[in-house]
């Protein structure tokens, strides 16, 4: 499979050829366009019960969309994020990454979906009570609104909540005051997720939640 990601940073899709045979997993609102001899199922997102915790846990899409190459020559596909910003992809050989609810967007085969419990901290931050894992052998593409930017943490370091994106599932996340209570309360940061450990993080530049309160103060 080849699959590129143009029109980043600002509008980045995934633009992917499938040979005969080959399949790519997507969300289920992740298709903007596809030659009509591909082969589309919608499955749960691991099962019934176990999609029903990815969408209402997870922030994930209840089902997921199966697209498959059942012909006899290469056929394109385009995968899109809901929102505006860039997109990554990791190639997994037998390790895990950590995804925050929404930055997943699709998968070859050999990745497994998994649903973490990731702690009140977590859900404080804006980034949900449980984490999506994903581990096993294949590629995962992930993105989020605005830039990704990454950081390599060795003890501890600060990120402002719902800027969090990928990280590695060995960190731990913690929730405290940007600063003491007036300038917390005050200064317009309030609380800040502590990430701790040693490994790589991923960043978003721009926050769903900012946007939201700009365009609020505009209307």
């Amino acid at each position: 499979m080849k699959a590129e990601i143009l029109g980043g940073p600002t509008f980045a899709h995934i633009h992917a050829t499938l040979e005969p045979g080959e399949e790519i997993l997507a969300e289920s609102d992740a298709m903007s366009s596809m030659a009509a001899e591909l082969d589309l199922d919608a499955k749960f997102n691991g099962g019934l019960f176990a999609g029903l915790a990815k969408k209402f846990l997870g922030g994930e899409s209840l089902f997921i969309n199966h697209y498959k190459n059942n012909t006899d020559r290469p056929l394109t596909l385009t995968l899109v994020q809901g929102t505006p910003g860039d997109t990554r992809s990791i190639d997994l050989d037998g390790g895990r990454i950590c995804l925050q609810p929404g930055a997943y967007i699709a998968s070859t085969p050999g990745i497994k979906l998994g649903l973490r419990w990731a702690g009140f901290a977590s859900f404080i931050g804006r980034e949900g009570l449980f984490k999506l894992e994903l581990s096993g052998k294949g590629t995962v593409w992930y993105g989020a609104y605005g830039a990704l930017v990454d950081h390599d943490v060795q003890g501890e370091y600060i990120v402002d909540t719902g800027h969090l994106v990928a990280y590695d599932p060995s960190m731990r996340l913690k929730v405290q005051l940007a600063g003491g209570l007036f300038g917390s309360l005050f200064g317009g940061e309030g609380l800040v997720t502590r990430v701790e450990g040693n490994g790589k993080i991923t960043l978003q530049s721009r926050s769903l939640s900012g946007l939201a309160g700009w365009l609020n103060s505009k209307i």
